[in-house]
């Protein structure tokens, strides 16, 4: 029988169920799909916290890859038998099998693995329009990424590579720290969570001559705003995509002023492959590079999906290093 992970309420991980389910057959514009193994993302506990709020009871999980089994009317972009990976809304990832909306759906190239789509699809679509969409980034340019021996940051720091860029990253442990350089971290910042953000912007600077870095990526929110804000050069932008660490506090205007006329802004990803040419676009230079090897996806944590409580307790722990994923 198909199973999923739901959840009735927000909270822990605790509040996550593993259950049976019922599975019927595809709509217009639908799939039915076999899941061979789903993304386990940050992102997750923000739905499952009521961070993200959903009406609930609800699924969990915006990213897997599988197989097609069976297509509704109006679905002419992937057949039955189909090997597709996708990301984003509706919730419902965590399954075995479900029944979705066709239109996310990307093909997947023979190249490429359910177990390394399932961990990439959506960091690695992350780093494409971060790298290519977000800002004007030139071969010599050098920006901070926070998490960087994370999912997001080894593919960031192996892409950013590829086109030149120099990445100072930060990291919570020397084991991270040494995981970071070796994808690519030019400079690697060992920064605990309680250490001094006034202390990590001066690394940066110093790195940066004084200068600062035209363009901050941080996933990890409040506790590392201000610090990233600190290490701007003048003009300089502030990319916060997570809030790992909680969301950023309200923007004060004037410190944006003093600060260098600097920038910030708030993208999510759904908002970069809305548009099924973008999408396209951008899957395709992220699948060419893992194709060729110019990008190697790390899979350091996998779990059973029925596992999924424990999964996220590992995950909001911060021992988790590179992609995670639920082998079915």
């Amino acid at each position: 029988m198909p199973n999923a992970v739901r959840y009735y309420q927000t909270g822990g991980p605790e509040v996550l169920r593993w259950e049976d389910i019922q599975v019927g057959d595809p709509g217009p514009g639908q799939v039915r799909i076999r899941h061979e193994a789903v993304g386990l993302n940050f992102a997750d506990t923000y739905f499952r916290t009521g961070l993200y709020p959903v009406q609930l009871p609800a699924g969990m999980g915006v990213e897997a890859a599988g197989v097609v089994e069976a297509v509704g009317p109006d679905v002419t972009h992937v057949r039955a038998g189909d090997r597709v990976t996708y990301t984003g809304s509706p919730l419902g990832a965590y399954s075995t099998e479900r029944v979705m909306p066709a239109a996310p759906l990307i093909a997947l190239p023979d190249g490429i693995g359910c177990n390394t789509a399932a961990a990439m699809t959506m960091r690695g679509l992350t780093c494409a329009y971060l790298l290519r969409r977000i800002h004007p980034l030139k071969p010599g340019d050098t920006v901070l990424l926070h998490a960087a021996a994370g999912g997001v940051g080894l593919i960031f720091t192996q892409w950013a590579k590829l086109l030149g860029i120099t990445v100072i990253g930060t990291v919570s442990t020397e084991e991270k720290a040494a995981v970071a350089h070796a994808n690519g971290c030019d400079h690697v910042l060992v920064c605990p969570r309680a250490d001094s953000p006034d202390n990590t912007a001066a690394r940066v600077r110093e790195i940066t001559d004084g200068a600062g870095v035209p363009v901050v990526f941080d996933s990890i929110g409040a506790a590392t705003y201000a610090t990233s804000l600190k290490s701007l050069a003048r003009r300089g932008l502030l990319v916060c995509f997570g809030t790992a660490s909680g969301p950023v506090p309200p923007i004060d205007a004037m410190e944006l002023v003093t600060g260098g006329s600097l920038f910030v802004t708030r993208p999510a990803l759904a908002d970069y492959i809305a548009d099924p040419a973008d999408r396209a676009e951008l899957a395709g230079e992220l699948f060419d590079h893992v194709q060729a090897g110019r990008i190697r996806i790390s899979i350091n944590q996998r779990y059973e999906l029925a596992d999924a409580v424990q999964a996220h307790r590992d995950l909001e722990s911060g021992r988790s290093i590179g992609s995670s994923v639920f082998s079915l």
